[in-house]
């Protein structure tokens, strides 16, 4: 469909402005520090909402409405965020210490220091791949957006949105990322608002009509006390136990998430900004399955007969009924939720990179100016192959909702790591052979799960970081027992 020309100079203005803001804040960079990690001064409230801005890609904005319109959707999703709140809690109490001993560029360094290099490396390179791969997937799914609203070809989609977030992360670095996750918040969040406005005044009897389908199709149904580890859908076991673990991995050990708190003034400001965060989306996914409830009511009484399925179903709204000037800025709203985790994505791979992977290498060091010029390029090539991997997932497509693929990937991926973690931790007397055994055997033993078993994603990260940690434990009994012997 084509868009007006008020909605395109919305929308044409928001992309602009984010680029040129994002080289203004960002200017000046003359040393790692300063492009990796701001020069450790960011104020906490800036990290609190980019911390949110960055877990909150297109994958809630577009996705959870599905999650909650679907014919047995309800509020249930919810319960996973009371996991997000105790997890940040534990990884203020038990992990953030650690990063701030020493100055720490990145999550992995943890594990040099307890186990050896190669540990680390292991740990950097797995988030290389697996982050990766998922916002390649949350790019797809923003692509799919703007070939609803203009009719052009999705590759060329991808192309649009990877290139101009690649420019501003690779000139702005760390300072510019975080500062437009700021600002990406505010106006993801005013879209969402419009949205559900929009939503509601669509209905003959407005919210009275809202309240009575929700009620009658049991929309706001939020606990599920069942306990199960194959129910395809959110329990609160699932959400409190699974969603915990989850997060202490994917915030605790990921470098996405760490280096944010690495940017922060002090430790306090770290943890004011990751414990505050956990509220925060705990009300920002209340407001995306409500705004799910309400398109289920939409188009079960307005729009009958049309509505089409899952991720597509809040797209589709948006750009056959937002009237003009608020469809613009609700895509400016999309755009932004897309750009705040993807740049943070690039910045943070092109950070481990250069110093988990490149720099270690070199035994003489590398200089200040050079690590700054390889990080660009590193920032550069990872926005390419996100973008070739989104292209090619448009391609052959997809066959579940993308939110659960991008967790379900999350989940395999950062929990055998979540598991190193908590050997050096828990575990002072394991060392690196053990660890990397019991990683290896997690690996391995979560991947039979997944594949041999009807496992719910929630439970991949618990399941895969106490399989290391029971694993990594067991190698450094039976090695320790071989040295007995031969001693």
């Amino acid at each position: 469909m084509a868009i007006s020309l008020i909605d395109t100079t919305i929308v044409v203005a928001y992309l602009a402005a984010v680029m040129l803001f994002g080289l203004w804040i960002g200017r000046g960079q003359r040393t790692s520090a300063d492009y990796f990690l701001g020069s450790r001064s960011l104020p906490w409230g800036a990290l609190l909402l980019s911390i949110v801005a960055t877990e909150t890609s297109t994958v809630t904005f577009l996705s959870l409405p599905g999650v909650a319109a679907a014919a047995n959707g309800n509020l249930t999703f919810l319960q996973i965020t009371f996991g997000y709140i105790v997890g940040r809690l534990l990884i203020i109490r038990i992990l953030l210490p650690l990063y701030f001993r020493g100055e720490s560029f990145t999550a992995y360094q943890v594990l040099e220091s307890r186990f050896g290099r190669l540990s680390r490396r292991s740990a950097s390179v797995l988030f290389l791949v697996t982050r990766n791969l998922s916002d390649a997937l949350r790019l797809f799914l923003t692509a799919l957006v703007l070939q609803l609203v203009l009719g052009i070809d999705l590759a060329l989609s991808v192309l649009v949105l990877g290139a101009i977030t690649i420019v501003y992360t690779l000139v702005g670095g760390a300072r510019s990322v975080i500062w437009n996750d700021v600002v990406q918040f505010v106006i993801y969040m005013l879209g969402a608002a419009a949205a559900f406005w929009i939503i509601i005044g669509g209905l003959p009897g407005g919210l009275s009509d809202l309240t009575h389908y929700a009620a009658e199709n049991d929309k706001l149904h939020l606990f599920d006390l069942d306990f199960s580890f194959i129910k395809p859908t959110m329990t609160f076991w699932a959400g409190l136990a699974g969603g915990a673990f989850l997060t202490l991995a994917t915030h605790g050990t990921d470098q996405l998430m760490v280096q944010r708190y690495l940017s922060a003034r002090n430790q306090a400001d770290a943890a004011r900004a990751l414990g505050f965060s956990g509220f925060i989306v705990f009300g920002q996914f209340l407001v995306f399955l409500l705004i799910g409830v309400a398109l289920a009511a939409f188009y079960s009484n307005v729009a009958q007969g049309t509505a089409p399925r899952g991720d597509r179903l809040f797209a589709t709204f948006i750009v056959e009924q937002m009237p003009v000037g608020l469809l613009g800025l609700t895509l400016a709203s999309v755009f932004a939720a897309a750009m705040s985790t993807l740049s943070s994505s690039l910045n943070s791979s092109a950070t481990a990179l250069v110093k988990d992977v490149v720099v270690p290498l070199q035994h003489d060091g590398m200089s200040q100016q050079r690590q700054l010029v390889l990080g660009r390029v590193a920032t550069a090539f990872f926005g390419v192959l996100q973008v070739a991997i989104a292209i090619v997932v448009g391609a052959i497509g997809m066959n579940e909702s993308v939110v659960a693929s991008v967790l379900k990937i999350t989940g395999f991926a950062t929990g055998p790591v979540l598991g190193i973690y908590l050997l050096a931790v828990f575990s002072p007397k394991v060392r690196q052979p053990a660890a990397l055994g019991g990683f290896v055997l997690g690996v391995a033993g979560l991947s039979a799960l997944a594949l041999g078993t009807e496992l719910y994603w929630p439970w991949y990260a618990a399941a895969g970081s106490l399989l290391t940690l029971c694993a990594g434990w067991l190698v450094q009994k039976v090695l320790d027992l071989g040295n007995g012997e031969r001693a």
